[in-house]
């Protein structure tokens, strides 16, 4: 995860699938393409929306942080 290319909130927040095509979110400093999951469809999940580093809300779900090794790491968050 070393070379990934670095992006900042900015840049995050557009991939919100909504702006972009692409559905994107941060989870400690790590930025994850979840475009593909049926759950993040039009950037939504739950309360938790797309283009954000959700780093803070995941102690709130019910689930644990092993379900971002489901998805693509693209980038890391600038200054997280």
């Amino acid at each position: 995860m070393q070379n990934l290319p670095e992006y900042t909130r900015f840049q995050l927040a557009l991939r919100n699938g909504q702006d972009k095509e692409a559905v994107w979110v941060a989870y400690k400093g790590i930025i994850y393409d979840v475009s593909g999951s049926r759950l993040w469809l039009n950037g939504h999940h739950y309360e938790h929306w797309a283009g954000q580093d959700l780093t803070a809300e995941l102690p709130d779900a019910p689930h644990t942080d092993r379900v971002f090794e489901k998805f693509t790491p693209v980038g890391k968050l600038k200054n997280p």
